[in-house]
């Protein structure tokens, strides 16, 4: 059973080292596998609010939304040796990556709901800085490394930046920050995962 806990914060650092590391480092080079993150999905995300059409297509293109969807399904297949050993953990981990895709692609149909329960996120890709806020379904790695930026969205354009009160913390304090904000926006999450509504591009 410590198997869950293990891999709760393994899945959320993974989150923040692949996002930062491989997403954005390898995938600013535009012949990188990767480059569809940088190139494609944060273009359309910015210049759209949030909103990606890809993630209206079917998951079997091969657009960033299918990309995705094979690297995380070859991490699982990756995983399988695994189960046997350390099955609660390996469990964890796979309902994770499920749980990514399944916010990432709502997050990315409904920016209101992004807003709202995944605001890390939206920070991300509307925020001045995109290189930052690396985690997408929890900010609690983002708190521990120093990395959470959030903003306050006015009328006219990216956000203006606050500083969160987790920088003013030691290590500590940083984790229990990003635990509690994933807490506070998590209750909200678990109801409402229901059928997004599909904003229309302009």
């Amino acid at each position: 059973m410590i198997g869950i806990p293990v891999a709760l914060a393994a899945s959320n650092a993974g989150e923040w080292l692949i996002h930062k590391y491989w997403l954005h480092g390898l995938g600013k080079n535009k012949k990188s596998f990767w480059a569809f993150h940088w190139h494609e999905h944060h273009r359309e995300s910015r210049k759209n609010d949030m909103f990606d059409a890809q993630y209206v297509r079917s998951v079997l293109s091969w657009s960033p939304q299918g990309k995705e969807a094979l690297a995380l399904s070859l991490g699982a297949v990756a995983m399988l040796p695994m189960f046997p050993v350390a099955p609660f953990f390996t469990g964890t981990v796979w309902y994770r990556m499920y749980r990514y895709y399944v916010v990432h692609k709502r997050s990315h149909l409904d920016h209101q709901w992004a807003k709202q329960h995944l605001p890390w996120h939206y920070d991300h890709h509307m925020g001045k800085d995109q290189n930052a806020n690396w985690c997408v379904t929890h900010p609690w790695f983002d708190h521990v490394m120093g990395t959470r930026k959030l903003y306050e969205y006015g009328a006219r354009g990216p956000g203006e930046e606050h500083a969160p009160e987790s920088q003013q913390k030691g290590l500590l304090g940083r984790a229990w920050a990003g635990l509690k904000e994933a807490w506070d926006v998590g209750r909200q999450v678990k109801t409402s995962l229901k059928k997004p509504n599909l904003r229309v591009a302009a």
